[in-house]
């Protein structure tokens, strides 16, 4: 069962882009005010490291590389030591023992704690104070001074900020990409380690609903 810190719904005050607040919102408990599970985002931190390993990394043995079709020299009587093949792994150009070979590093993680890790992420941002609401996040033309403008009105420049979408948007992804420090994430795709790697998230009111239709779904 999961500890809730604070019943009900959470006020949050909501800014513009000017960076003057001009209303709040209620968050829902559920999602943005659990006790973090510590345990379940360290697991689901390592399984998203982890699943994101090509493991395409290879050796050779002595059976796959080139040469050494026939014995370098006779067994007996040349007073060196007997030698088969220039295959095997002490010559140079020889195979490999025990190196790396291509493998899959994928870790498998209920749904049910995939689910809490972000939620208890979430959680974690809001006791801390690191989540900014606009009431909307909308720029005129792909622009990055724009985009800085923004950041800069609410404060965020010297944080690393992920900005969370409710959609795509062409001009303000465009707008964000080349800012240092800042990287732009759909909501549905929310994830435990961007959320713990960014110091602050920046996300229109619009993201909470996406948020709440994919995590705010209760489960026994």
């Amino acid at each position: 069962m999961e500890t809730t810190m604070e019943e009900g719904m959470l006020a949050t005050p909501v800014f513009n882009m000017a960076g003057e607040q001009v209303g709040s919102v209620h968050l829902d408990g559920y999602i943005f005010g659990i006790r973090p599970n510590l345990a379940v985002m360290h697991q689901a931190l390592r399984r998203q490291l982890a699943n994101a390993r090509l493991g395409t990394h290879q050796t050779k043995t002595r059976g796959e590389v080139s040469g050494g079709g026939r014995k370098m020299w006779r067994q007996k009587g040349t007073g060196r030591a007997r030698q088969g093949s220039r295959r095997a792994p002490h010559w140079k150009g020889g195979g490999t023992v025990f190196g790396p070979h291509p493998r899959r590093y994928t870790q498998e993680m209920p749904r049910k704690m995939r689910r809490l890790a972000v939620r208890s992420a979430l959680s974690l941002k809001r006791a801390e104070e690191q989540i900014v609401l606009l009431d909307d996040l909308r720029l005129e033309e792909k622009r990055t001074k724009a985009m800085l403008q923004v950041l800069e009105n609410l404060r965020l420049t010297e944080s690393k900020t992920l900005i969370v979408l409710p959609g795509k948007d062409p001009f303000v992804q465009a707008s964000a990409r080349n800012i240092p420090g800042v990287k732009t994430l759909l909501a549905p795709y929310l994830n435990v380690a961007d959320l713990l790697d960014y110091d602050r998230v920046l996300m229109p009111v619009a993201s909470l609903e996406v948020i709440g239709q994919i995590w705010g779904q209760r489960e026994d």
